[in-house]
């Protein structure tokens, strides 16, 4: 199984990382290709980690060094696959010496038992891999699977990096068979280093904290534990639904629980609206968003998935679901590129469907002044004009 890509969205352009991707390509060609047996010998006699003697470079030269470019493909998909969403989320400098440090932590776990020289970049991969799991627990991972034929299915990250990458390909998998030339031994000390290096990270606030962080889930998960525990207490549900009234007090362990409760909620049901307008199931995303304002009436979805439900909605005649969903949408992104085409439909859907006109008239009137398009705009200038008629006014005093 081969991981080709997560669900992370990439906010920042990862220049860190495409240079170590291109730094150990290069260094493949210039060692394994063309520099022929001259630089063969030298990257083997000194840039390779000698663990028996190791020299302090060697540490960091054996990062970009590999057998053959079946050992370079491999660690370059992981690579890619992981380290661009973690160097986004740290930063180019932190995640460069965070990737280094994984490789020298990785070198010197293999050093202490072993005398074999050591290449490859897959330590330093392995904390990469584990600090993805730090910042982005909750996140899915897409892999490609060989097996008679080729398929493809999303699994998420926890299963597939603690379970699959970890536990059965460097703990398991090695006893049941020979462990050829695979350091197995660097990649445990890379993922050791990798999640305590990336978890202290957060704990120091060196690095942005959010709700989907593997401290945040930790967090939340005690947090509803105190809660559940606290509301098994004899009465504890009178005294949560009453006991309080009116006061302005802070939160309570059992009222944060709840809270912590909801967000989970809400945060799966996003998930599921995200995976069913993916897979092309727009009135499954529907029927789950419905769900989604029920948990949160104020919850909005990215801009384009928010615009897929209206038009669901509109489309199945359900016209005061459309217009909520739309509004939603106008409220959070009051910039967007499609913003104005959407405020002269839900204009149109106020007045036409739910003969909301006072409504109606303050959408189509910022439509039809901000509209650039020639045929939106006389198609708002008609619907103001009707509604201007059904409230009594010209539109000159709209």
């Amino acid at each position: 199984m081969i991981p080709i890509r997560t669900e992370m969205v990439i906010r920042r352009t990862p220049m860190a990382n495409y240079a170590l991707v291109g730094l150990n390509v290069l260094a493949y060609l210039v060692f394994n290709q063309l520099g022929g047996s001259q630089a063969e010998g030298f990257a083997n006699r000194y840039l390779m980690l000698q663990a028996e003697v190791p020299s302090l470079y060697q540490f960091f030269t054996y990062q970009f060094l590999h057998a053959d470019v079946m050992h370079l493909a491999g660690n370059m998909i992981f690579l890619w696959v992981f380290g661009n969403s973690v160097n986004a989320k740290m930063g180019d400098l932190p995640y460069l010496m965070f990737y280094l440090a994984c490789g020298v932590f990785a070198g010197w776990g293999f050093a202490i038992g072993n005398v074999a020289p050591l290449i490859g970049a897959s330590g330093a991969i392995a904390g990469v891999t584990t600090g993805f799991l730090v910042l982005f627990p909750r996140s899915r991972v897409t892999v490609m699977y060989f097996f008679f034929f080729i398929g493809f299915f999303d699994i998420p990250a926890m299963l597939l990096i603690g379970l699959k990458i970890i536990l059965w390909d460097n703990i398991i998998a090695p006893q049941m068979g020979s462990a050829g030339t695979v350091a197995y031994s660097a990649h445990l000390a890379g993922y050791v280093f990798g999640f305590v290096g990336a978890l202290l990270m957060l704990l120091v606030r060196a690095l942005p904290r959010d709700h989907f962080d593997l401290l945040s889930l930790m967090d939340r998960w005690n947090r509803r534990r105190q809660f559940q525990s606290a509301m098994s207490a004899p009465g504890a549900d009178l005294r949560a639904s009453y006991g309080r009234v009116a006061r302005d007090v802070p939160r309570s362990a059992q009222e944060q629980g709840a809270e912590d409760i909801r967000f989970d909620r809400v945060s799966d049901l996003r998930s599921k609206i995200s995976d069913a307008i993916d897979a092309g199931d727009v009135a499954g995303a529907a029927r789950v968003y419905g769900e989604l304002v029920g948990v949160d009436p104020k919850q909005c979805l990215p801009a384009r998935q928010q615009i897929v439900i209206g038009k669901e909605f509109v489309n199945t005649q359900r016209s005061s679901q459309a217009a909520n969903a739309f509004d939603r949408y106008l409220i959070n992104y009051p910039g967007g590129a499609d913003t104005e085409e959407i405020r002269l439909l839900v204009g149109i859907i106020y007045t036409r469907d739910l003969q909301q006109h006072e409504t109606a008239e303050k959408h189509l009137k910022l439509a039809y002044a901000r509209l650039r398009d020639a045929g939106r705009r006389a198609l708002a200038k008609e619907w103001l004009e009707s509604v201007c008629g059904r409230l009594g006014k010209t539109m000159d005093h709209a």
